[in-house]
């Protein structure tokens, strides 16, 4: 029983210190510390790409190129841009007025962070490595949504063969033929060999 007493109060203190070092850090230095890490992590594996999803968020959805992740009572939702990443597209940003709006580059990967104050909400969107991450939080829970979107964003990779096989020059061409194996059919020789 005393073991499990320390186990839950190291874990306790952990979390606590954690989620401590989040809120006392700004946005500026979390941005940067989160978008030049090396992360080389993958958990979710899609048509012509791979991210890493965080502890605690959820892949809900999927459809195309967009996601819908969960975290908590907090959704995000998520969109690859590859044929921008394809065509090699130069985002432009002119910061704004509002609340926090700053230029992304980092590790020759480019985007922004846009975030506008709504009565008591946040919303954050932020763009960086062709991908971009809209939620909409509450002031607590910032940081924790900055750092979950910078881990994902940042975790991207593309896969160039697959990309180019979907969008590319190199675009499969499939044919489809219809053929009803249920149905009666005559055949005259090998069973296995069907009429056109």
């Amino acid at each position: 029983m005393k073991k499990i007493i320390l186990l839950i109060a190291i874990l306790f203190l952990t979390v606590g210190c954690t989620i401590q070092k989040v809120n006392y850090t700004s946005i500026d230095s979390l941005l940067s510390d989160m978008l030049t890490r090396e992360n080389g992590l993958s958990n979710s594996y899609f048509e012509g790409y791979k991210y890493y999803i965080p502890r605690g968020l959820r892949l809900v959805s999927k459809k195309d190129y967009n996601a819908r992740l969960v975290h908590g009572n907090t959704k995000y939702y998520l969109y690859v841009d590859v044929i921008g990443y394809y065509n090699k597209v130069d985002i432009e940003f002119t910061p704004s007025e509002s609340y926090y709006s700053k230029e992304l580059n980092y590790k020759n990967k480019k985007g922004y962070i846009e975030i506008t104050k709504n009565d008591d909400q946040y919303f954050i969107e932020i763009m960086y490595n062709y991908a971009k991450i809209e939620t909409l939080v509450e002031e607590r829970d910032l940081k924790t949504a900055i750092m979950n979107a910078c881990y994902i964003l940042s975790s991207i990779q593309y896969n160039d063969k697959v990309i180019e096989t979907l969008i590319g020059d190199n675009v499969l061409n499939y044919q489809e033929t219809l053929f009803d194996i249920f149905g009666p059919h005559k055949n005259s020789g090998n069973v296995l060999e069907y009429s056109n």
